[in-house]
């Protein structure tokens, strides 16, 4: 999630608090209780039974169903920020910990601040998504050669990004291959499932991608391969390492 990606997080919040200064027709007390019950609808900590009441109020309501729509817009921004790092876990504990104190504080005095909690949980995750984004945690393998091509060796480096994992594969000493033949990349956990993340036919300064995490898939090797109708590994392995972390 880039930096306009929290621009319209925030943009979305301050469009909400814009929207209920413009609306304050109805009583104080009426609006206040109302933000606290659909911010809750949206993040899913409401009540079943209150939830329940509160769709039945905005389905029947063009401006109840907007402001709900805004509120989920930015819930589900939050959580795809979320989904693409790692965030650490005493942030998540407070965000959950702001959520609980949200249910329980009287809606009158607190709504507000609730609302105003919540935006600031989901401008906080964000920015924590473009830090981690910037410095992800890496992964390292030392590739070591086989019989097929002793004098070759390299390494490979992984960092996580919204895209998967990025791979950085630097290889000495295999020969270049080329008409039809070509080397192929692997990640293998310990069941033995296969997933290729790449092709190439020279191994220096190789960019590769893979859709599943070396946190599970922690051995990484090269094959040689044949451009045919057979998309398995060939078994022609050219270099073997064990992803570990850091790097």
């Amino acid at each position: 999630m880039g930096p306009s990606g929290v621009c319209q997080v925030v943009g979305i919040w301050l469009r909400f608090g814009g929207a209920m200064r413009s609306r304050r027709r109805r009583s104080e007390t009426a609006v206040d209780e109302e933000l606290v019950e659909l911010a809750a609808v949206a993040d899913g900590s409401l009540s079943a039974e209150r939830s329940l009441q509160l769709e039945v109020r905005v389905a029947a309501s063009s401006e109840l169903s907007g402001r709900l729509a805004e509120q989920q817009r930015a819930i589900a921004l939050t959580r795809s920020a979320v989904a693409a790092v790692e965030v650490p876990q005493g942030l998540r504990r407070r965000i959950a910990a702001q959520r609980q104190q949200r249910r329980t504080r009287s809606p009158r005095r607190f709504a507000i601040a609730g609302v105003a909690a919540g935006a600031a949980s989901a401008a906080a995750i964000a920015a924590v998504a473009l830090v981690s984004a910037g410095s992800p945690a890496g992964f390292h393998a030392a590739l070591a050669p086989t019989s097929l091509v002793p004098g070759a060796g390299g390494e490979a480096t992984l960092r996580r990004s919204p895209s998967g994992w990025r791979i950085q594969l630097d290889a000495a000493g295999l020969p270049r291959l080329a008409d039809g033949a070509f080397y192929e990349a692997w990640l293998r956990n310990d069941a033995g499932l296969l997933v290729p993340v790449g092709t190439f036919n020279d191994g220096r300064a190789v960019t590769l991608w893979a859709g599943v995490a070396p946190t599970q898939f922690t051995t990484l090797t090269v094959t040689r391969e044949r451009a045919n109708r057979d998309q398995g590994s060939s078994g022609e392995k050219v270099l073997v390492g064990t992803v570990t972390r850091g790097g």
